[in-house]
Order: structure tokens, then sequence, then C-alpha cells
């Protein structure tokens, strides 16, 4: 397997620039995400990573070895795509060993290495049938196992799960990320759904425009967001903005919101003008003892928790609370927020605030 390196990678096509001067590292064996809405530039990413496009300017290092100008068939990859990309007029024995036989590998050989796969990924009573009648999965599976039988330095996978219905998609990315672990293979995946990329991946990059937001692992991307734009991509609910006009100093530990004082980590950053503390709806408590309050616009019963959706002079949030606890529409609540996990973001630029709560994370990532 292989280590990957993507440094100052850049994609132009015509006037249209669809990666800008991206950079950020895969380690051997991860499972690595990248993540972002249509049209973010990851596919292209992905694509460059294969060999498929070549970028414009940039490095791509994959085993030690500079491979930005090579085709994909120098580059030792194996690609599985979202539409399993299967030949119809083959079975399944046929359709995986295709590689092997493509590159004149002796039929005994074949044979044992279909069969090893065929026992890894569980298909070994349908090798015989055609592939024309399988169930998406199957179907899935056989595409991953013409990848894995080449024995690649690494898999690249473009959505490969959209085309299945949301039950058999959440099945699938857990056989996934077991076959990964099994088998420890650098693997890069391209998805837009951020509950697949929290829950599979080692490392997850965020795209947006074609620039890379964040890099890093899912619980820091998701407590310490480095942008707004990765704040709201991630999460369900998405993080709540109070947005407010002041200023930031220097080892600051609380902000003004509509005449209340609220704790925030303490500041390593300046920032003067439009700004908004950021808070995920599980860090909301309600207090009658708070000064800040809101307004209960709505209540959403999830079971042991609800979601609350609250109106306050600077915006309206939403607040993660138990189900136990009575809530009626058009009360007036007090809020309480947990200092330790507020972000405060210059709205202008859409950046996070450097503190000493976030600041191993942004500092590095």
């Amino acid at each position: 397997m292989a280590q990957i390196i993507v440094q100052n990678v850049r994609k132009e096509f015509g006037a249209f620039t669809a990666v800008q001067s991206s950079s950020f590292t895969i380690e051997d064996g991860e499972f690595f995400m990248l993540l972002g809405p249509s049209g973010c530039g990851k596919t292209t990413t992905l694509r460059m990573i294969a060999g498929l496009e070549l970028p414009t300017s940039g490095e791509i290092i994959i085993d030690g070895e500079e491979v930005s100008q090579k085709p994909a068939s120098k580059r030792d990859i194996a690609f599985v795509f979202q539409m399993f990309a299967l030949y119809p007029h083959m079975n399944v024995r046929k359709n995986i060993s295709y590689p092997l036989i493509s590159q004149g590998m002796p039929k005994a050989e074949v044979k044992k290495k279909v069969e090893e796969v065929a026992q890894i990924l569980g298909i070994e009573k349908i090798l015989n049938r055609p592939v024309g009648g399988l169930s998406g999965g199957d179907r899935q599976r056989v595409a991953l196992g013409r990848a894995i039988v080449r024995d690649p330095k690494c898999f690249l996978m473009d959505e490969p799960l959209g085309a299945l219905d949301a039950e058999f998609r959440e099945h699938m990315s857990e056989e996934l990320r077991a076959l990964h672990d099994r088998m420890r293979a650098t693997t890069i995946y391209v998805t837009h759904d951020q509950l697949e990329a929290m829950q599979m991946g080692d490392k997850i990059v965020v795209m947006n425009h074609g620039v890379v937001e964040q890099f890093g692992v899912p619980q820091d991307i998701y407590d310490w967001p480095a942008t707004m734009f990765v704040a709201d991509f991630i999460g369900s609910p998405s993080m709540n903005f109070l947005r407010f006009h002041g200023m930031v100093g220097g080892g600051q530990d609380a902000v003004e919101l509509n005449g209340s004082r609220i704790a925030v980590p303490v500041s390593r950053d300046g920032a003067k003008g439009d700004l908004a503390l950021g808070i995920r709806p599980e860090h909301i408590r309600l207090s009658d003892a708070s000064g800040y309050r809101g307004e209960v616009l709505a209540t959403e019963y999830l079971g042991t928790n609800q979601v609350i959706t609250i109106n306050t002079a600077n915006g309206d949030i939403k607040a993660r609370v138990p189900s136990t606890q009575s809530v009626q529409v058009g009360e007036k609540v007090g809020l309480e927020f947990d200092p330790r996990a507020v972000t405060l973001f210059d709205t202008e630029s859409g950046r996070a605030l450097l503190s000493e709560a976030n600041e191993r994370v942004l500092s590095h990532g």
C-alpha cells in the first residue's frame, strides 16, 4: 500500500478553476474521505490522483514517486465507480478475473486469487452467475472484487454507494469499512454525505468551490470547524450562528450578546466588525437563571431528545435537549452555552478565530 501526497494541486478547465492549490497527505493504510457538495472539486481531485485528469500545476506523490503527469495505467491504482462499470456479457468470475487475465497471469493463479477475493467479499456462491441478474449490493461487491484482486497500491472510490437505497447503503458502508480494516488498504472515498464521511473516515478533507476548507480527523472537524462553511455543512442540525457586531481581542474570555455576557474560550486572535458565535445544538442548555433569552418557535421530538427552534435577538437557533424537558411553543426560555464548545467567527472572511480551545486543531490543520 502507499502514502499519497497532494501538494499545491490546481486544475483549470479553460477559464474555470475546478481545484485551487489543494494540499493534504493520505497516510499508508488510511480510509480517507473527500467530502463536499456537488461541484466542489472533490471528484476532479480524485481523478487527478487516479491519473484520469492531469493537474494544471502541483505535485501528486504516490509511494514516494511523483506521478502528476503520468497516465492512470502507470500509477497502480484501482478505481471503483458509482455505476459499477461491470462487463454485462461476463459472469461474476470472469468480471473479477479480467484484470489478471489482461496482465497475462497463469490460469491457476487467477483462479486462486479470484476465490480468495470472493471469500473476503462473501460472494463465493455467485461466481458463476451472470452479473445482469444481481442485486445492487452484489454488483457493487463484484466491482470491489475486480479492484481488490489486482492488489493495487491504493483504492479510489467515487460515491460507490450512491446508486443504492438508503437502508442498503448504510449496510454496505459498514461492510466497506470492515473490509478496509481487514485489508488496511489505502483508500480514498468521494462522498457528498457528511454522515457517511464521519462514520467511515479516518481523515476527512472538506472542499467547497475548489478549495480545501479543512483537513483532519472527523471529531476535530466536528468540534472545531475552521470555517463557517464547515460548521454549517457538518452536523445535523448544523452549528448555530449568533451574529453580532463587536470586537474580540487577544486574551478575551467573553463577548456581549444583547446585553448578556457570554463566556467563550480565551481568544488568541483579534477581530472587529461583524462576528458570529458558533455553538452546536447539543451544547445549549435551557436555564431559568440565564439572562440571555429567546422564544420557542417549534419543537421536534426525536425519541430520547428533542430539537427546539428558538428565536433570539441574534437569530434563530436550535437546541438539542432531553425529551423529558417540558417546553411549549411561544414560551420564553433562558439559554446557557457551554463555553468550552464555543467558536467565534469573522463573518466577512468566514474563518474561525483562534482560541485556547481550537488552536491545537486550527494551528496545524
